[in-house]
């Protein structure tokens, strides 16, 4: 057992390090423990659940569709759904937005999918190259500035953000050659409304701006809570606002989009459509079950942060095992808050709006326009009309969960008897 007697920081540190220190189990192995254990958690409370089952149309309903869906177009029901979300559900428990009822988020995490496979190339030859031993603070600011320059002007550079296509089966249909039944599918392709809104309007431009607002708070104010709490510190040639590199407000503008836009939208979203609210008692499953997920994903998120970076000696930490364990937890406060908020952020973005234009779904091949019905999803669209999210909301929005997270952070502070200490100046170069 350790006995100091230093400054507050110091005792903290040695207290929360002192029960792993009794063990020769490297932290990697035991936070790997730590979460398989709250994994295995949370496939149990899936196991709980009851999956949402399409409605199953009788034979006469089936030989009319079969009889008729070759002499005029059909719009498929509600029954194919399932089969439709095949087409653009992941091969993990990740659901993305309904690309009739959510044209716009579809084509917006479709596009933050293939740019995130983009940036983590980028960043990995970077790391394992250890390029980085070469760049001057001007280097660093050109490679992350350079990376979150794409998202940031896609809004208004590329406003269709990408043109994915969605194979829907519309039943069977008789081989004219052999008489056997085969499925017969249409291939669409979602148009983003985005491109016949305004720019103010579009979907990609607020998400766009949230994910920046909240980089920044993230960067200008929770960083101290980290160098405060957990004695981190950057180190690499940079140029500073408020002490915190500015490369890094920039770097953090591309994780935050990958670790929002991607992962936790997708399996929230899985979460939230793929299971029944059971009304007769058992609808806190699906509760427990969302929030749960929220926990974890919070945690899991921010260790593997701080696992990943640990390779970069420019950002170090006073005590490994405390950064792990603690800094983790510390950090997870952060999407606690942000993931749930993001996912419900601007849900009515695709509701029926003249003012909007409307989110088609085009066949290929084909002249006109064919409006694909495949249930609600989730999405809402046709069905309810919300108050539309303007620039000003997004702002306040963002700003709100910042505050939020702010105050979270400083609970977790003031239990700890830590002192906050903020000594960054306006601007200042470091080599």
């Amino acid at each position: 057992r350790l006995s100091v007697q230093r400054t507050p920081v110091h005792t903290i540190i040695i207290i929360m390090n002192e029960p792993l220190l009794n063990t020769l189990i490297p932290i990697e192995a035991k936070m790997g423990a730590i979460l398989a254990t709250a994994f295995a958690i949370l496939i149990g409370l899936h196991s709980l659940q009851l999956p949402i089952v399409p409605p199953q149309h009788d034979k006469q309903k089936q030989q009319q569709h079969h009889h008729h869906h070759q002499q005029q177009q059909q719009e498929p029901s509600l029954s194919t759904t399932i089969s439709i979300y095949k087409n653009y559900t992941i091969t993990l428990p990740l659901l993305l937005p309904n690309p009739n009822t959510e044209p716009s988020k579809y084509c917006y995490e479709i596009f933050a999918w293939r740019y995130t496979a983009l940036w983590i190339s980028i960043f990995g030859f970077i790391v394992v190259s250890q390029w980085y031993e070469y760049f001057t603070a001007w280097g660093y600011l050109g490679v992350c500035g350079g990376l979150a320059l794409p998202l940031m002007l896609q809004p208004m550079v590329y406003p269709q953000a990408s043109t994915p296509s969605v194979s829907v089966n519309i039943g069977e249909n008789r081989n004219g050659n052999d008489g056997k039944l085969e499925e017969e599918e249409v291939v669409f392709v979602v148009n983003n409304p985005d491109t016949n809104r305004p720019f103010h309007k579009r979907y990609s431009t607020k998400a766009t701006l949230y994910l920046l607002v909240y980089s920044f708070i993230g960067n200008y104010w929770y960083t101290h809570y980290f160098y405060s709490v957990l004695q981190a510190k950057y180190t690499m040639p940079s140029h500073r606002l408020n002490d915190v590199p500015i490369a890094m407000f920039l770097a953090t503008h591309f994780y935050f989009c990958t670790y929002h836009v991607c992962i936790s939208n997708g399996l929230l979203r899985y979460v939230d459509r793929m299971y029944q609210n059971d009304q007769k008692g058992g609808w806190w499953r699906k509760k427990v079950l969302f929030w749960y997920t929220v926990a974890f994903l919070s945690y899991f998120t921010a260790f593997m942060e701080t696992l990943t970076i640990s390779s970069f000696p420019y950002y170090s930490f006073e005590d490994r095992v405390v950064a792990y364990v603690w800094g983790s937890a510390f950090y997870g406060v952060y999407f606690v808050v942000s993931f749930p908020g993001f996912y419900y952020f601007d849900v009515h973005v695709d509701d029926d709006d003249d003012d909007d234009g409307e989110g088609i779904v085009a066949e290929k091949e084909e002249k006109g326009k064919n409006g694909l019905d495949v249930g609600d999803g989730g999405g809402g669209r046709g069905q309810r009309r919300g108050r539309r999210v303007t620039l000003v909301d997004t702002l306040t929005i963002a700003c709100g969960h910042g505050m939020m997270i702010l105050t979270l952070l400083d609970f977790v502070r003031l239990y700890l008897g830590v002192s906050l200490v903020i000594g960054g100046i306006a601007f200042a170069t470091t080599a």
